[in-house]
């Protein structure tokens, strides 16, 4: 049966996955997610414990994509991806203290959690491209990991153009070169001078109105609103549980988060049957979320810039599909929340009844610098092994924010150190070296375009860059 996917505001049409794959943010301005959850028995969950990371993912991505994809076409996607992946496992599980571990998610192409997704996106948008004889031009804002794995994800991409944001001087070199030096006449770098925030609203605005675009191509979101990135990360929440004795045994994950994608993810698995206790929000001081989980009090202050600038993040966008379940699914109810948080000009809270529904599940905890590059030492003394500083950060929450010693804690490692030198150099530690795909990297030849933080230039740029 093909899956349907509905808007989190209630007001736009019902959707199959391919269109949602090329849609992004739904007509009414809410976030698309499927209208049924696919659900699995606890017998079926523990069939699954010898697939390999292919095959399970095959058993929980089909049922999202049933009726746009067909079920041999996704198994060869998933081949090629994963088997692209620098270690054997994709997402093996690193031991760090009794109970606890990092499930590392840094083995893809450019070394972070993030080309678990974009690069399954890249092959489901040639897919469908292919069939509809269309083509699409992606737009994107990146604050550092998602830019590169973008476009690593769609540089064979024949059907697309694929145009990344990103604030001027405001990523790490091995972030900025992992983008840069990317081959292909598909891919455009802007640096723009401003901060991730304004890179995020002229993409969001560009959305919203695509005239520049002359009506003869469609903008395409690779950011974590694209339901086929939140899919693809719900994988390795069953693959590490299934790992350490789910459905058996109950497990609870920490999650390092800006945008609230990933740990979305987890709260799918759980409602797909897989046992999670407990699912900690992880952030750094850019915290609207930890504030309004403690306080119930949502209120968008200024962005701060840190050592963690894939976190560095004023708002959470993938927030308002769990405030949709926290509403019983109420677009309209949702849609009068959305208007108020997202004028920015009051604190806004929830009933206390939907707050506490949410606080059974999460748990938040915002770690500053200090902390984090204290968290870096701590597991390095402990264990000889350098965390990456977002997972610094959610073993920091982790260990913080625990309810259950008696169940495994998995904290995602979100990113390879060496994409964060600044942060490994507070720490006091050499820089790991560059894995050996990438040794060359800084040698590699750059190429990006500066622009004032313009709608305008922007735009005018990308017209003139699709339409040469």
């Amino acid at each position: 049966m093909a899956m349907k996917y509905i808007s989190t505001r209630g007001n736009a049409p019902e959707l199959t996955f391919e269109e949602v794959l090329l849609t992004g943010l739904a007509s009414d301005g809410g976030l698309y997610v499927p209208k049924e959850v696919p659900q699995f028995s606890k017998e079926e969950i523990e069939s699954w414990r010898d697939l390999s990371y292919t095959e399970l993912a095959h058993k929980v991505i089909y049922p999202f994509v049933e009726g746009s994809v067909d079920s041999d076409s996704l198994k060869t996607m998933l081949e090629e991806v994963y088997g692209g992946f620098g270690h054997k496992a994709v997402a093996p599980v690193q031991q760090i203290d009794h109970n606890e571990y990092v499930l590392e998610l840094f083995h893809g192409p450019t070394l972070a959690f993030k080309d678990f997704a974009l690069q399954m996106l890249g092959r489901l948008l040639d897919y469908v491209l292919e069939r509809r004889h269309e083509k699409v031009v992606i737009m994107g804002a990146t604050s550092g990991d998602t830019g590169s794995a973008a476009i690593e994800g769609t540089k064979a991409c024949k059907n697309v153009d694929i145009f990344i944001l990103h604030p001027n001087g405001k990523v790490s070199e091995v972030q900025r070169r992992q983008m840069t030096t990317v081959k292909g006449d598909n891919i455009y770098n802007i640096a723009i001078e401003g901060n991730f925030d304004q890179a995020q609203d002229m993409v969001k605005a560009s959305f919203g109105d695509q005239s520049f675009l002359r009506g003869e191509r469609k903008l395409v979101a690779v950011n974590s609103i694209n339901w086929a990135r939140i899919m693809s990360q719900i994988v390795y929440y069953f693959y590490s549980a299934l790992n350490l004795g789910a459905p058996v045994r109950p497990m609870a994950y920490s999650v390092p988060t800006g945008n609230f994608g990933d740990i979305f993810a987890g709260y799918m698995a759980k409602k797909m049957g897989l046992p999670i206790e407990q699912l900690i929000i992880a952030t750094n001081s850019n915290d609207v979320l930890h504030r309004f989980m403690s306080k119930n009090q949502y209120e968008v202050h200024p962005l701060r810039h840190t050592i963690t600038p894939s976190m560095d993040i004023a708002v959470s966008s993938n927030f308002e599909r769990l405030l949709f379940d926290l509403y019983d699914r109420d677009g309209e109810a949702l849609s009068a929340l959305m208007a108020k948080m997202n004028a920015k000009e009051e604190v806004v809270s929830l009933d206390e009844d939907k707050l506490a529904k949410a606080r059974e599940l999460f748990d938040s905890y915002a770690v500053d610098e200090d902390t984090t590059v204290k968290t870096m030492q701590d597991v390095f003394d402990e264990t000889g092994y350098l965390l990456d500083p977002h997972t610094a950060i959610g073993v920091k929450a982790a260990r913080e924010c625990r309810r259950n010693t008696r169940i495994p804690m998995i904290t995602l490692g979100t990113a390879h150190p060496v994409k964060f030198e600044e942060a490994v150099q507070r720490a006091g530690y050499e820089m790991p070296a560059l894995p050996h795909h990438l040794t060359d990297l800084m040698d590699r030849e750059e190429r990006l375009n500066v622009l004032p933080a313009e709608l305008d230039k922007v735009q005018a740029f990308i017209a003139e860059n699709t339409f040469k």
